[in-house]
């Protein structure tokens, strides 16, 4: 299988590249419009080819397309790439806009090749092992940043998207019937805290990017059994008045624990099929929707 990578920054360098480059059958071409970055990385890997323009990728004969650059690049190269029919991975979010999501979809429906996501926390191991009991009583995902107050849409597109998709287990895409808690800094958001009912489970994303320290902490509860995890490797249940401890084997690799291998598995998989199923699909884009409509909402407060 052959897979270009386009955009070669801090994303896919820590977190893309050193899963890729391990991978058997798979050859990598290396994209961007550094240079310099291009030729060190190259070398770093021992890829052949390379290209500093997207579009002379059509030339390489490659199976999928994996798109790391900046968010607002997203949907003029994705668009060019699904209109090749080649199936596209667009590292979240795939848009800053609601308008060119649903752009999107259309097109890849139209062309029947899968658009795929980059949402890395749905694979997290240790949360997986965990979720799956009916009856979900509540789910909250607390994401916070150290001064990184931001303008409202950067702040919701680009960071808030990971605890909003997180807990969108259903694919909710208003704000109707949304509790939404703004915080501004000046014009800037500070934090944002939103909470809502659905399927009889309390559902809350929080991100304060005025907090004391970088964190993120994930708690969800079913009947007379509670979680609550501060990392991606260890965590505490409690279940009839018994605690146990929760951690991942010895030696699992970070970016396995964050959930980027089991991502890059599912991905390739899809590749394979051509094909994604229809109930991921509709969960891609409901959170880009809602997305939207925060920002919609927000705006007009």
């Amino acid at each position: 299988m052959k897979i270009a990578i386009i955009g070669l920054g801090d994303i896919a360098q820590k977190a893309y590249l050193p899963i890729l480059t391990q991978l058997e059958n798979i050859e990598l071409v290396f994209c961007t419009r550094d240079p310099e970055t291009l030729t060190r990385l190259a070398k770093q890997y021992r890829i052949k080819e390379t290209y500093q323009d997207y579009r002379a990728l059509t030339k390489a004969n490659i199976d999928a397309v994996m798109i790391h650059s900046s968010t607002t690049s997203h949907p003029l190269i994705a668009t060019y790439f699904l209109q090749q029919g080649i199936a596209t991975f667009v590292d979240k979010p795939l848009a800053d806009n609601a308008f060119d999501c649903e752009k999107l979809y259309e097109l890849a429906e139209k062309q029947r090749v899968p658009i795929y996501m980059g949402f890395n926390r749905r694979f997290i191991p240790l949360f997986q092992q965990c979720y799956g009991a009916k009856n979900l009583r509540s789910l909250r995902w607390e994401k916070n940043r150290y001064n990184l107050a931001g303008e409202l849409r950067t702040f919701i597109f680009d960071d808030f998207i990971h605890p909003l998709d997180s807990v969108n287990l259903y694919a909710k895409t208003t704000v109707d019937e949304v509790n939404i808690v703004t915080q501004f800094e000046g014009e800037l958001l500070a934090r944002l805290d939103i909470q809502w009912q659905q399927n009889g489970a309390l559902l809350q994303a929080s991100m304060n990017r005025a907090h004391g320290v970088t964190n993120e902490r994930v708690t969800f509860n079913y009947s007379n059994s509670s979680y609550q995890f501060d990392s991606f490797v260890s965590g505490i249940n409690w279940n009839a008045n018994q605690q146990t401890l929760l951690q991942l084997a010895d030696w699992t690799p970070m970016l396995a624990s964050k959930g980027f291998v089991a991502m890059i598995d599912d991905w390739l998989n899809v590749v394979a099929q051509g094909k994604l199923d229809r109930q991921i699909m509709n969960r891609n884009l409901a959170s880009h929707l809602f997305a939207e409509a925060l920002c919609q909402k927000i705006g007009k407060l």
